[in-house]
């Protein structure tokens, strides 16, 4: 609600305006949009029969809410989404520090000036972005930041004692009064600080040095918290959590399409680059795959969790290799190549935790390990799969393709080929047309070169052939060719 022509008390109560607590506000704007069949938290992908369902109970239920999941989990942006449902604008008494209701003020600044001008008292309009505060905890937080001390300069200023509660400075939780407050990674914050806090969930009211405060705060809290928390720096101290109505759990993507809309979604990329590489949807599923792999490896971290955020930045590395790529070889367009996957492992490097197994191994060679995994689960989707163990005289699919390779010396794919040179090398291997064609009969052109490339790269995994990565490019062999090589 807000009306240009609303400047004073006086014309809010004419108005009819009614005084509302903030869960109440949250849970009566929620039923409306839940009426309507409107989204509730926009831009959310793969909550919709988990997390969102419990987030609106939650609201429902007026509670106060704790977000418990890994890093990357989407907890932040849940807490922010909350402000849609706020009321566009709510009316405030002018020059209050902590947003009093006009109809029912709690500051001492407001009510005498409420009492003072009566009718004629100013108000200003607050727009619901600006009814959104949070703060990360970490452990130099103090009780002054989030709740307020005696302001000795103020003391002064108005020749008061500090026996006078208007020399108070309030800290952020006050000024937050009739908002959303946010703080994120709970566990972090020192209990003593915690403790500060369950006097304002319960009764709403506050506590500063010795004075004996009653401000009924009215706020929605929304904290989130990491499980790697508990055991590593700390833990929510066992009062305060009894003191949040709903603890909710969020989680990772499930499905490498809901990952894909997620990461389509968040990732920054230059409009150039989008309208400049071609990137097949293998290349996209087999980005996403990685991530999944990463969560099941045994030398990554579990409970550090693999961010979404991984998939995002790999994704804006895969184009900016492409891209440069192209533009060295001065191609106007070009198609995504799986040698560009090389450009990712500093995303995921910089992603993961390891544990000693993954230390020992390097992290650019986990890395590495994480991208072969995603080609063997994603192989057996397009093409016939390879068995561990198969008989001598048994025939495969691949005899064709991995006999062209022992017949020949070697093939090279240089990274800095041009398009046209890229497509002629692979053209060149016959069986691997010939494949293609078999199991892909209806696949476009743009698609088929990553798709060969991808091949290749699986019967590596699958030790059916070699690669041998060169300064300037990768090398294909044999397999047996390349341990003659060897010796």
């Amino acid at each position: 609600m807000k009306k240009e022509n609303i400047n004073t008390l006086g014309e809010l109560k004419k108005s009819g305006y009614k005084s509302r607590g903030i869960k109440e506000e949250l849970r009566e704007n929620l039923i409306e949009k839940i009426k309507k069949n409107e989204p509730t938290f926009p831009g959310i992908h793969g909550y919709e029969d988990s997390v969102i369902p419990e987030l609106e109970r939650a609201i429902l239920s007026r509670h106060n809410i704790n977000l418990l999941g890994l890093r990357g989990q989407a907890k932040t942006r849940l807490a922010r989404l909350m402000v849609n449902l706020l009321d566009e604008y709510m009316p405030v008494v002018q020059g209050s520090e902590i947003n009093d209701d006009p109809l029912n003020p709690i500051s001492r600044y407001a009510r005498e000036l409420v009492k003072e001008k009566a009718d004629e008292t100013p108000i200003s309009w607050v727009h619901r972005e600006e009814r959104f505060f949070e703060k990360l905890a970490t452990p130099d937080v103090t009780v002054a930041d989030l709740i307020g001390d005696v302001d000795p300069i103020k003391a002064a200023n108005l020749k008061l004692s500090y026996a006078d509660d208007r020399v108070i400075h309030f800290g952020m939780i006050p000024r937050t009064n009739r908002s959303i407050f946010v703080i994120n990674e709970l566990p972090d914050l020192q209990a003593r600080i915690q403790v500060a806090l369950f006097n304002i969930l319960q009764e709403g009211d506050i506590q500063i040095r010795g004075f004996k405060l009653r401000l009924p705060l009215d706020l929605q809290f929304v904290f989130t918290a990491n499980p790697e928390d508990y055991t590593n720096r700390g833990s929510i101290v066992t009062p305060l959590k009894d003191r949040i109505g709903s603890q909710i759990l969020t989680h990772y993507p499930n499905s490498i399409e809901t990952a894909k809309i997620i990461t389509a979604q968040e990732a920054k990329l230059d409009k150039r680059q989008s309208e400049l590489v071609y990137v097949p949807e293998l290349a996209k599923d087999l980005l996403e795959q990685i991530s999944f792999e990463a969560r099941e490896s045994e030398f990554i971290d579990e409970k550090s969790g693999i961010s979404a955020r991984l998939s995002i930045t790999a994704y804006e590395n895969l184009l900016s290799t492409a891209e440069r790529r192209s533009l060295k070889s001065g191609d106007e367009e070009t198609l995504l190549r799986f040698g560009d996957f090389l450009g990712v492992v500093p995303a995921i490097t910089g992603k993961v935790e390891l544990v000693y197994e993954g230390e020992e191994e390097g992290a650019a060679s986990v890395a590495l390990q994480l991208i072969g995994d995603a080609v063997k689960t994603l192989f057996p989707q397009y093409f016939p799969k390879i068995e561990k163990l198969q008989r001598p005289d048994e025939t495969t699919p691949y005899d064709d393709l991995v006999e062209w390779f022992f017949e020949q010396s070697g093939f090279e794919l240089p990274d800095d080929l041009s398009d046209a040179d890229y497509k002629q090398k692979l053209d060149s291997v016959k069986p691997l047309n010939d494949l293609i064609k078999k199991y892909h009969p209806e696949i476009s052109e743009k698609d088929s070169y990553f798709l060969k490339e991808f091949l290749l790269w699986a019967l590596v995994e699958f030790k059916k052939l070699s690669k041998h990565r060169f300064a300037k490019g990768v090398q294909f062999k044999d397999l047996y060719g390349s341990y003659i090589s060897d010796l």
